[in-house]
């Protein structure tokens, strides 16, 4: 059939060929919930009468946003999921430390080109990054993958955006995807499939890909999608834990728009408080005073986010309190093995266990009324990580650059 990636993906898991807006059931490849959804999702699952779940080898479990359990009443909730896990027989399950669930799902070869891959999260749209169809549900839906292995859809309209050209020394991807959200507005893609596509897109590393199809859901995507190529596969060789085939649009494919942006246009960025649109180049915020660095997320904490940082702390002390989160356990191992991790705790950078904690201001990096956090996560609502708390988001480099100085500073200036 002709179409757009998303189309060809509903159409396969359909059993029929769907075009934008029609409605349909699809049959889930994977689901996905962690310790923060996936109680919610039994809770819905058990009052449904059903005993058992539909494929108990296609649902992942994580635990990342309270791990450790920082509080009695988050210990019995985890403990309540690890029961069902043993009672259905789920063998994808992560105990808390092996890390943020979007980044564990790629590592361990779910997020695949062709799928569809549905997350209790609204960061699933991370697996785009793959090729793949990436959305967030909630608790009660999930409930209803869980039991059936289906869920209905709108096939999304997709918009085609195109970055040409190379990305200017300092800038990076989150700073390329913090534009694009300022540029598109929080509610500028509601319900849409994005495709990315240009010269600058394709020069990203996968980790690059990933940071950007992570914020699809910043600009009220559906999802946000990278066609496949070499890098994909080069990633999935050894780890694929299925076959796949990829789609690609067809040249002749429908977009509802298309956006065209050059990557010379663009500076580092920072999203001020309370809306992740409310994007300003460095400079123009530059000199705000900060009370905390944070280094991590499932937008920004794999290995060459950490890398990044390192290169500019090396040798030198962070003046504000910095934290750093790794993705994942591969991550924090590979850090330690490349020197990455010493570099930064010399520095004076905290690290903790790999998840989800400060991003959601849920432990281990709260900030407290009237103070300032400058970030690498991905939303900067109010009361984010801390109730009346101010978070800015920047890239890895312009946050450790700002934690060396106590203020929001241009990391050119250290490279």
């Amino acid at each position: 059939m002709q179409g757009t990636i998303s189309e060809k993906i509903f159409s396969r898991t359909s059993g029929k060929n769907v075009s934008a807006n029609d409605f349909v059931s699809a049959n889930i490849d994977y689901a996905m919930a962690h310790d923060g959804t996936s109680v919610l999702a039994l809770h819905s699952f058990r009052e449904m009468g059903i005993s058992k779940v539909w494929d108990p080898e296609k649902i992942i479990l994580p635990f990342d946003h309270l791990v450790p359990a920082a509080t009695e009443a988050a210990a019995a909730l985890q403990k309540n999921t690890r029961e069902f896990v043993r009672e259905q027989g789920i063998s994808h399950f992560y105990e808390g430390g092996e890390g943020i669930c979007h980044q564990v799902l790629p590592e361990k070869g779910f997020a695949l080109p062709g799928k569809l891959i549905i997350g209790a999260d609204s960061h699933s749209c991370t697996y785009g990054a793959f090729g793949a169809f990436g959305t967030g549900v909630g608790a009660t839906d999930m409930a209803e993958i869980f039991a059936s292995g289906k869920l209905w859809f709108k096939v999304p309209e997709t918009i085609k955006m195109t970055v040409d050209g190379t990305l200017k020394k300092g800038v990076y991807a989150k700073d390329l995807t913090l534009y694009l959200v300022g540029k598109t507005g929080i509610s500028g893609a509601t319900y849409k499939a994005v495709e990315f596509y240009g010269s600058a897109i394709a020069d990203l590393s996968v980790a690059g890909r990933m940071t950007l199809c992570n914020m699809a859901i910043e600009m009220g995507a559906k999802s946000g999608i990278v066609p496949p190529d070499d890098k994909t596969f080069a990633f999935l060789k050894g780890r694929a834990a299925a076959d796949y085939t990829p789609v690609y649009s067809d040249p002749d494919a429908v977009f509802c728009r298309e956006k065209y942006y050059d990557a010379a246009d663009i500076e580092p960025q920072v999203a001020c408080p309370h809306e992740v649109d409310n994007v300003e180049p460095v400079l123009k915020v530059a000199g705000t005073p900060i009370d905390q660095a944070f280094i991590g997320t499932c937008t920004n904490g794999r290995l060459e986010d950490l890398a990044t940082a390192a290169e500019i702390l090396k040798g030198k002390t962070v003046k504000v309190r910095t934290i750093a989160t790794p993705a994942s356990r591969s991550v924090l191992l590979e850090a330690v093995s490349s020197g990455i991790f010493e570099t930064l705790v010399k520095a004076g950078v905290s690290f903790i266990t790999p998840g989800c904690g400060p991003c959601l201001g849920a432990h281990q990096g709260i900030i407290a009324e009237g103070e300032t956090c400058l970030s690498t996560a991905n939303r900067n609502f109010r009361g984010r990580m801390g109730k009346g708390g101010n978070v800015f988001l920047g890239s890895p480099a312009t946050v450790a650059a700002s934690a060396l100085t106590g203020e929001i500073t241009d990391p050119r200036e250290f490279l």
